[in-house]
């Protein structure tokens, strides 16, 4: 156990801990390292003789002036020590009195006027450029290539425009343009207003901070939560909106029965009910009126105390009639969905066809990008459907079963008169129950049909 020992010392380092380390020799073959030491001195002893002397004895030995002086060469980033004992400043002085700012201001504008110029070694002369002129360098080929991309060509009746227009005519057109970080609010709402700009606000001018204006407060909502039931309930023609925001005293009976009674209505179009306290339970029973309601367009739940789960089947019963066209939803008791929340709220959408805005937060791209495409799609249909002069609620043609199809090809079928073709672009969807949507024959199609119906005759 000795010999290992042994061997264990000449292949490591040898060292002795000092203050000051000298390197001899370094081999590569071992790793043994020979060293001298010095030992450390501090005015002229050895580091260790200070081991033993007391502190505190040294200290009561000090004068004030030289405890202020070793004061001054303390550590000034020791955290322990007060603000006003790190710097080496001190000021003897009392204070003169209180602190008057106007008068200081007086003193030092005195000082400055009394204070003399410094004479110039060499007289000023206006154009007489002295030393090296700086002339600021090229910009790179990448900002200049950059630069001519970004510029736009508006043409000389344009460029004339804007190059003889007055301050108050840029102004205007910023203010048209909705350029809000290029002038102040006084500035563009004068120029919404036609008022006239303001004196002394223009490009040049100073932003002066502006008193807010003090509007009424909203008046509140005076709609009679029971009365409005009870038109819905009676099927009122006449009550085609709803609004019963901001009201918070309507009770669950009162919800109860405002649902039960949209089941069966055929004449409302607009319900708003934000900021009344819808939760769950309420909510879910509103699911079920929408499964059932065919006539209702615009539905706004918002600000109100709905999961996101029961938002999903909110989403979800729109798809039962299909008439909804609007429906809002923010702004509930979770402002975060979830990724799964989302997906499959994008499913519910993309499945609807007849909805046209949704006012949903998303907080993920693709659930984002995915609707907002998907009602792009459906307002494109359906104002290809007005153009043409069908309706928005299917297609133009008429499905026909493949059994159908059969049957009249198998029977006798009687030349009819030529009709107007419908025009081409139509709407092709599937359809799970085998339905076909036929286009408009080809003339050499219906040729070849009439022919086969001859043959068979």
């Amino acid at each position: 156990m000795a010999e290992t020992y042994e061997e264990y010392e000449e292949s490591h380092h040898v060292t002795r801990k000092s203050v000051t380390t000298f390197k001899i020799e370094e081999t590569s073959s071992s790793t043994t390292t020979k060293t001298i030491t010095t030992p450390a001195k501090l005015y002229g002893k050895d580091v260790g003789a200070y081991d033993d002397i007391d502190v505190d004895e040294l200290l009561a030995q000090l004068s004030p002036e030289e405890i202020s002086m070793l004061a001054k060469e303390v550590d000034p980033d020791d955290s322990f020590l007060p603000p006003s004992q790190r710097t080496n400043y001190e000021c003897d002085k009392e204070p003169t009195g209180p602190l008057d700012r106007k008068k200081l201001i007086d003193h030092i504008n005195k000082q400055a006027l009394e204070t003399p110029d410094r004479p110039e070694l060499e007289p000023f002369v206006p154009g007489v450029v002295r030393g090296k002129k700086w002339i600021p360098p090229p910009p790179a080929a990448k900002l200049q290539a950059a630069d001519e991309q970004i510029a736009i060509d508006l043409g000389d009746e344009y460029e004339q425009a804007l190059t003889d227009a007055t301050q108050e005519e840029i102004i205007d057109l910023a203010a048209i343009l909705g350029f809000h970080s290029m002038m102040n609010q006084d500035q563009y709402h004068a120029s919404l207003l036609n008022k006239g700009q303001p004196v002394g606000l223009g490009w040049d001018g100073i932003t002066k901070s502006a008193i807010p204006k003090i509007f009424p407060a909203e008046a509140p909502n005076t709609t009679d939560p029971e009365d409005t039931i009870q038109r819905i309930k009676s099927d009122d023609s006449k009550l085609v909106e709803v609004n019963l925001n901001n009201i918070k005293t309507i009770s669950d009976e009162q919800f109860d029965k405002l649902f039960e009674a949209l089941k069966s209505n055929t004449h409302l179009e607009v319900l708003s009910l934000t900021n009344v306290g819808l939760t769950d339970r309420t909510a879910l029973m509103l699911a079920g009126a929408l499964e059932q309601n065919h006539a209702l367009r615009v539905l706004n739940v918002e600000t109100n105390f709905i999961s996101p789960p029961v938002i999903v089947t909110l989403v979800k019963s729109l798809l039962t009639q299909m008439t909804i066209e609007e429906f809002r939803a923010s702004n509930q008791r979770s402002q975060v969905f979830g990724n799964k929340i989302e997906m499959e709220i994008t499913e519910l959408v993309e499945k609807n066809t007849t909805l046209l805005r949704l006012g949903l937060h998303l907080e993920f791209n693709d659930a984002r990008h995915r609707v907002a495409a998907h009602l792009q799609r459906n307002i494109d249909r359906i104002r290809v459907d007005k153009r043409d002069g069908r309706s928005s609620r299917g297609s133009y043609y008429r499905p026909v079963r493949i059994e159908e199809e059969q049957e009249l090809a198998m029977s006798d079928v009687e030349e009819e008169p030529e009709v107007e073709v419908p025009p081409a672009d139509y709407d092709v969807e599937e359809d799970p129950d085998n339905v076909v949507i036929r286009p408009p024959p080809s003339d050499d199609e219906d040729i070849k049909k009439k022919s086969l119906t001859a043959a068979a005759v």
